[in-house]
């Protein structure tokens, strides 16, 4: 009897040496119930097609989107996944439903996608109120929390408490106000100094519905900051120049543009930094998606990047390239899958996080996940 005893002790203390890939995912899933993102066309899965029409992607003007990954159009302003697509992979969970595509509360056991191409932070009054032409439907980040509030019911039935629910779930808010900024900019019809007097307004906004996701309940947030849109293929064209002193020597981008970007993002943070010292029970990860990405203009070989400024298809110029994989932009506006990859990769284990999001799973952790190896888990 002492013997088998033995046996069985020993094993114990074998089986997480042993424990296969298999089993390891389905912990992991145990980290998070479910994943909410908030946010517009670098999240967006689908939310944009569904309120439009499913044969967007269909035009022969546009790019193969999804051809890498999904070998169709999925939603996604790409060739493959998207940022949420890694994490929630990383966590365990299927890709998750965009709220637009969901029939019901089965549909969203693992959490909801609300963000939509376009969207912006604040809601479209705001910019009518500044003489701009709207052209864009408002899926501000408040009509998206909107429809977080009308999903609630449907996942708890017959129940007004939300703690658990909001409690065991992540809660991704961005990249959000990027489009606050690129509607004017990209049409002509503002400033560049009136601009720059949105970003307070856009923080506050941002700021202000965490606040409210606090409230019912929520404990741990990704809030991401702005991309360097002074490498975008689409805004290096608007607003070439003549002047070198216009570009970083190191990257080609667009000096300051992506200054404009980096005040976007020093104010979050800072907003953040305040938010954290209010609720210190709350976990707040301010996600750098501007040095990640920095990183790779400033050494595209060590990632594989042949053409980091120029886009593999979607511009007049441009034909559908061979592959992806060793462009900087998918389409002029939104990053390939591989950028995405290496984003997704310092976030989830740094450096790009604080803490490394891998970090904060209650109980468990997925430190050790190679994210280039992850496949799609169905559902």
């Amino acid at each position: 009897m002492a013997s088998s005893s033995h046996a069985l002790l020993l094993l114990l203390l074998l089986l997480p040496i042993v424990i296969p890939p298999l089993l390891h995912a389905q912990l992991a899933a145990a980290c998070y119930s479910r994943i909410f993102c908030f946010g517009d066309s670098i999240s967006d899965t689908g939310n944009f097609v569904s309120s439009a029409g499913g044969d967007w992607f269909d035009s022969d003007e546009r790019c193969p989107y999804g051809e890498t990954y999904f070998g169709r159009p999925s939603g996604r302003f790409t060739n493959g996944r998207v940022i949420v697509d890694f994490i929630a992979q990383a966590f365990g969970l299927p890709f998750l439903t965009a709220y637009l595509e969901g029939q019901c509360g089965e549909d969203f056991r693992h959490g909801a996608n609300f963000a939509v191409m376009g969207a912006t932070a604040l809601d479209n009054s705001f910019f009518a109120a500044k003489g701009m032409n709207v052209t864009w439907t408002d899926y501000s980040l408040g009509v998206q929390i909107q429809w977080f509030m009308q999903l609630l019911p449907l996942l708890s039935p017959g129940s007004s408490d939300y703690n658990n629910i909001m409690s065991t779930s992540l809660f991704i808010v961005g990249e959000i106000g990027g489009n606050d900024y690129n509607h004017p900019l990209l049409d002509g019809s503002t400033s560049f100094d009136e601009v720059l007097t949105f970003v307070p307004p856009v923080i506050h906004y941002i700021i202000s519905t965490i606040t409210d996701l606090i409230k019912l309940g929520a404990k741990t947030f990704l809030v991401p900051g702005n991309f360097p849109i002074g490498c975008v293929p689409l805004y290096l064209k608007k607003f070439q120049s003549q002047n070198e002193e216009d570009y970083d020597p190191q990257t080609g981008c667009i000096k300051w543009l992506n200054e404009f970007a980096e005040y976007h993002n020093k104010l979050l943070a800072e907003e953040l930094d305040n938010l954290k010292k209010l609720y210190p029970n709350v976990t707040i990860i301010y996600a750098d998606y501007y040095e990640a990405v920095i990183r790779i203009f400033r050494d595209p070989n060590q990632f594989g990047l042949k053409a980091p400024l120029q886009s593999c298809c979607g511009t007049p110029a441009s034909s559908v390239c061979v592959d992806p994989s060793s462009y900087g932009s998918w389409d002029g506006m939104h990053p390939t899958e591989a950028v995405y990859n290496v984003v997704a990769d310092g976030v989830l284990h740094g450096p790009y996080a604080i803490p490394y999001l891998a970090n904060t799973c209650p109980g468990n952790n997925i430190i050790g996940v190679n994210v280039n190896s992850l496949q799609y888990v169905s559902m």
